[in-house]
This record gives C-alpha cells, structure tokens and sequence, in this order.
C-alpha cells in the first residue's frame, strides 16, 4: 500500500498550488479520501474529504471557498486544488485513505509534502 502526495513548493501569498496523492496496493475508489494538514507545533487537522464516488465533499471552515477536492478513480489519484493561499496554509500536508469495514476501518497515510506561503 502506498499513497505518495506531490506538488508542494514554496508559493506567495495569493497564489495557487495543486497537490495530487497517488495512491496504489488498494481498491482505490472503495475509499473515501481526506487532505490533513500540520503546521509546526501544531496538530494535525483535517482540511476536507471526499467520498469514494467523489459525489460528496467537505471542507474545514479555514479553507471553504478557497480549497477544493476532487479524484480520479480511473487515476488512482485525488487532487487538493489551493488558491487563495495565506501564510497560514504552510504545513505539512498529508492525504489518508479511509474505509470503514463492520465496526473498524481500514486506513491509510501518505508521507506528506510540504507548503509553504510566503512573500
């Protein structure tokens, strides 16, 4: 199993960047998919998810309207578009494949990329 997320970098405050999580070792499109971030000193927190047929999204309140989710079953992929960037975007950024299987789940981590917004 294997999720590798890439397209992190170093951006302005204004400015976009699109990171992707390629995901392989899985039925992929079984999995609701989610992006979590971890600034320094901070915990991780989630950012937003979507489901497994990408019909259904959610985002955290600090990112809604500037974030947005989106996947590619036939990929294998999941995409975190960010515009709108603000220095308090920099982080770590991670995505988790989850599904939930009776009364557990199975889970998920990529090694995450980082973001940082600064002028």
């Amino acid at each position: 199993v294997q999720l590798v997320e890439s397209g992190g970098g170093l951006v302005q405050p204004g400015g976009s960047l699109r990171l992707s999580c390629s995901a392989s070792g899985f039925t992929f499109w079984r999995y609701d998919m989610s992006w979590y971030r971890q600034a320094p000193g901070k915990d991780r927190e989630l950012v937003g998810s979507i489901s497994s047929a990408g019909g259904s999204t959610h985002y955290a309140d600090s990112v809604k309207g500037r974030f947005t989710i989106s996947r590619d079953n036939a990929k294998n992929t999941v995409y975190l578009q960010m515009n709108n960037l603000k220095p308090e975007d920099t982080a770590v950024y991670y995505c988790k494949a989850v599904r939930a299987v009776g009364l557990g789940e199975y889970d998920y981590w990529g090694q995450g990329t980082q973001v940082t917004v600064s002028s």
